[in-house]
């Protein structure tokens, strides 16, 4: 690749995707390239960055709303909204323990920082997703240029907007392959003020699971629950966690009452919120899974009984897993080998699930399918989407399936 575009405005973007699609020359689409490494290469002339798009553009405590250009860094809107005791509810993962060192190759060995327009083009949630939503369903408005150079708004910058065609949905997690994000809002909700995690030793993954049901089915808000099949720190595995956010005499509360109820699965104990913290953030960043720079990593989700089984099958193959979203979301580390990948994919499919091979080396990437194949009609769809959006093919050619 030639040296990387990074227009300063979006007026510039909009004249580098101007230019390509005239020239007919593809365009690689990306914020810091923290995530080059997800799905699929990109076979481009040229790489477009987002980076230079940076600032956070209007912020409103008081309306629950934050609008960004997509290329500032995550963790500045983070700093920002918790500042005036807010979140952003989704939890999207910070995706350097997993891509780290391929992030820091693509950029000389600098630790590059995810951006917010990258988290909303794959729409990487965290933990808390199975009671707030993913990240698509906190992004009130979007503006971004299309295939064609043209600049597109979409949404609006308040809480409730019917304003034209609902594209935010479209554009997160589309990978950069029907437009090139320049700026989102998003909204935004208070923070809790501790949180607590109560922790159940299980004799195998199924009772964790059970475990975990049955802690996302009592009355008492539970906002995280995940399976640790080998543990993590000092907790031997398999361990159920479950995470409890509010005010403090809330959470002491509930988190007795839970403690009570989960007996019967198994020890139970609490870890209070300076050790809580940590330990989730490791959980929504899959870190126990990223120390093995040569593997592969995939998720796999399914219905959270069936979590076990992929777990299973990811042992089978020499693979370590890690459970979250109550048993629904399997993180699994294995060979990073077209043999390992097929047996996960079939495990999937078994379950009547869905996969994404998330992080792997080129070669394997090149070689296999990335995301499951999509159904007849719902392909016609996608790329007449593609064709009215990217008429001339330019933008993430091939990124999430071969000669799409």
């Amino acid at each position: 690749m030639t040296t990387p575009l990074a227009p300063p405005d979006e007026a510039g973007v909009a004249e580098a995707i101007r230019a390509a699609a005239a020239a007919r020359e593809p365009l690689a689409i990306e914020g810091n390239g923290t995530k080059r490494a997800l799905l699929r290469p990109v076979q481009a002339a040229r790489l477009l960055s987002t980076r230079a798009l940076t600032g956070i553009t209007l912020y409103r405590p008081t309306e629950l709303v934050i609008s960004a250009r997509a290329g500032t860094p995550l963790a500045e809107i983070e700093a920002a909204v918790a500042e005036r005791g807010q979140m952003l509810a989704p939890e999207p993962p910070d995706t350097g323990a997993i891509f780290g060192a391929a992030a820091q190759a693509t950029t000389g060995g600098a630790c590059a920082q995810a951006t917010v327009g990258g988290i909303v083009a794959t729409n990487l949630s965290g933990p808390r997703r199975i009671t707030v939503g993913a990240m698509r369903d906190h992004l009130l408005g979007i503006r971004f240029v299309n295939g064609a150079g043209e600049v597109v708004r979409s949404g609006g910058r308040v809480l409730k907007n019917v304003t034209g065609l609902d594209l935010c949905k479209l554009l997160a997690g589309s990978h950069g392959t029907l437009g090139v994000i320049t700026e989102v809002t998003l909204k935004v909700l208070p923070a809790a003020e501790t949180s607590a995690t109560v922790t159940v030793a299980v004799p195998d993954l199924a009772a964790g699971v059970r475990a975990l049901s049955a802690g996302l089915g009592s009355p008492y808000g539970v906002t995280g629950a995940a399976l640790l099949p080998q543990g993590h720190g000092d907790l031997p595995g398999p361990v159920a966690l479950l995470r409890i956010e509010d005010f403090a005499s809330s959470v002491a509360y509930r988190t007795g009452r839970l403690r009570e109820d989960l007996a019967p699965f198994g020890d139970v104990s609490l870890i209070g919120a300076a050790a809580s913290v940590p330990l989730w953030r490791a959980v929504r960043d899959a870190a126990p899974l990223a120390a093995r720079a040569e593997e592969a990593i995939w998720r796999v989700s399914v219905r959270p009984s069936a979590g076990p089984g992929i777990a299973a099958a990811a042992e089978a193959i020499g693979g370590r897993a890690l459970l979250d979203w109550g048993g629904g979301l399997v993180w699994i580390a294995g060979p990073a080998t077209e043999a390992a990948h097929q047996a996960v994919v079939a495990a999937a499919a078994a379950a009547r699930g869905t996969f994404t091979l998330f992080r792997g080396p080129e070669p394997l990437r090149a070689a296999v399918a990335v995301l499951p194949e999509e159904p007849a009609p719902l392909a016609a769809i996608a790329a007449r989407v593609k064709a009215a959006l990217d008429p001339a093919g330019v933008l993430n050619p091939g990124r999430m399936r071969a000669g799409g």
